[in-house]
């Protein structure tokens, strides 16, 4: 099984509104082989938050390896027509390096009403805007009468170009049963936050029990976990600097469960434990003081990254 490891944020990261910290933090990213970049979708952001398409299509053309992705695209709130046509067209500019992750969008109803949507309608238009989108990607003159969505002979030129087949993998997000489901039934990978390695392994052995019964092949290396990482000399002083830039979205498991924080050495023990749950990407968020999230990246390029240029035996 492969190992790659990306990194990702949700809010603007660094200590200043200035669009150079963005680029040297991309530069660096490419200079030491990090796989991937991913950006939260949020639309509505009284924070700095970057459009995600509009940033994905920056890294594309200041990039020649680095691939970009999203954790995860809102997809409720977006016209699937148009976003494929948007991830196709980057999808083919950067010679296919999209990974467009998607998800159900955050419990906010003044987004869903701003992009024109309701909340009570978020699954079933994810699962649909799925279907319409891997159309359009493999087909010409797609006609489509679907719950949300009409399509009438329609094409969009031009059509990724992912390898091998020219259909960027569309892994789905969330930890609820009907989450896994649904990455089972419909999802080409899983890629989940907040979760402890145990976790990861039951929903993963969970969702390759269902991806069976829905005739679903799953590769092995498309599961992924986004989990939180402070490097310092000691666990105890990772905590300390990342405590007010942690996310706190459950309410049954303290934070330190899925996240790594120390040396190295003690995050690719995190590392290693999710490996043996069964995922094989990873994406890392910098649990840091802002003025820290550009040397944070380089101990993770520098001193956790090479360790895992190597195929793992599951």
């Amino acid at each position: 099984m492969s190992v790659k490891i990306g990194v990702g944020f949700g809010g603007w990261p660094f200590p200043e509104p200035d669009p150079e910290l963005l680029w040297n933090y991309t530069d660096t990213c490419e200079d030491l082989d990090i796989d991937s970049i991913w950006f939260s979708d949020r639309v509505v952001s009284t924070a700095l938050n970057l459009e995600v398409v509009v940033a994905m299509s920056f890294i594309a053309g200041r990039t020649k390896k680095l691939k970009f992705g999203t954790s995860v695209f809102a997809l409720p709130l977006r016209n699937p027509t148009v976003l494929a046509k948007e991830i196709a067209t980057l999808d083919f500019l950067s010679g296919g390096r999209t990974l467009p992750a998607v998800g159900l969008g955050a419990d906010d109803l003044a987004e869903y009403e701003a992009c024109g949507t309701k909340r009570s309608q978020r699954v079933s238009r994810t699962e649909e805007a799925i279907e319409v989108m891997r159309k359009l990607w493999s087909q010409d003159h797609v006609t489509h009468h679907g719950k949300h969505f009409t399509l009438n002979d329609v094409t969009i030129q031009p059509k990724p170009v992912f390898p091998p087949d020219g259909m960027p993998p569309i892994w789905i997000g969330g930890r609820s049963e009907p989450a896994l489901r649904r990455t089972a039934r419909i999802g080409d990978g899983w890629l989940v936050s907040q979760a402890t390695p145990t976790e990861v392994g039951e929903g993963i052995k969970k969702i390759k029990t269902m991806a069976r019964e829905y005739g679903n092949d799953i590769e092995d290396d498309h599961y992924g976990i986004l989990f939180s990482v402070c490097f310092a000399d000691t666990p105890e002083e990772g905590e300390r600097l990342a405590e007010p830039y942690m996310l706190r979205r459950r309410e049954d498991a303290h934070w330190r469960e899925f996240s790594a924080f120390g040396t190295p050495e003690m995050v690719r023990e995190v590392i290693d434990s999710y490996i043996e749950a069964g995922a094989g990407k990873f994406v890392v968020r910098p649990a840091c003081p802002p003025e820290l999230v550009q040397e944070q990246l380089e101990i993770l390029g520098r001193e956790v990254v090479p360790h895992y240029h190597r195929t793992v035996t599951a």
